[in-house]
């Protein structure tokens, strides 16, 4: 491979632009938040997570039936839900004996559908 077909990823020489720097500190995200998406992306890294929040994308339902669109048992399912509600990625409500889950907001729902349209945009 010859070294015009190589791509530096780099600055070839160190040039700090300082006005920029100092704008771009000023928009960060402070360390909880930022910590707080980190947590939110680690649940997210899981298929059977993702599945479930799909399929809570489209309607509530209840533990049951969640259990069997994800083809996993009642309590698998129970603990997924019980990590996913810890983060606010979901909710529930019960009406009498059972237990149904939606998500928490409709952010979950735009982050999953956006990154489900940028796979399969190519």
């Amino acid at each position: 491979m010859s070294d015009a077909n190589c791509t530096i990823d780099t600055c070839e020489q160190l040039c700090e632009h300082p006005q920029v720097i100092c704008v771009a500190k000023k928009e960060a995200i402070p360390d909880i938040e930022a910590q707080q998406v980190a947590e939110s992306f680690k649940l997210l890294g899981d298929t059977t997570r993702v599945k479930m929040l799909h399929a809570l994308s489209k309607r509530e339902l209840c533990v049951c039936d969640l259990a069997a669109v994800v083809e996993m048992g009642q309590s698998a399912v129970s603990h997924q839900l019980r990590l996913l509600r810890s983060a606010r990625l979901v909710k529930y409500r019960k009406e009498g004996k059972m237990a149904w889950y939606s998500l928490d907001d409709g952010h979950i729902g735009l982050l999953l559908s956006q990154c489900i349209e940028h796979i399969q945009h190519r």
